[in-house]
């Protein structure tokens, strides 16, 4: 009985990445570029100030920085900014 139920499971797991591959897979590529996108503007929100932009709510921001740091290297590089606005900063 195990059997059966393993087959049907694999069975359910193989139509289901099928489906998946159907539907869903040409979307994936313009969901991940609006998703960048996205990361992107909030990455420009929170160190706008750091760049020369005015940034009205930099104080409520100052709070991610530690956390954005990683993924701000990646970020100017793809920006075409070739020296990064916080070389001096720690």
């Amino acid at each position: 009985m195990t059997d059966l139920f393993e087959r049907m499971y694999r069975g359910w797991r193989s139509f289901n990445r099928w489906y998946d591959g159907m539907f869903f897979a040409p979307y994936r590529s313009a969901v991940a570029r609006e998703r960048r996108d996205r990361e992107e503007l909030f990455l420009l929100m929170c160190f706008s100030d750091l760049l020369g932009i005015p940034n009205p709510v930099s104080y409520y921001t100052l709070e991610l920085l530690p956390t954005m740091l990683g993924r701000f290297h990646e970020w100017h590089k793809r920006q075409g900014i070739e020296r990064s606005p916080l070389e001096g900063f720690r």
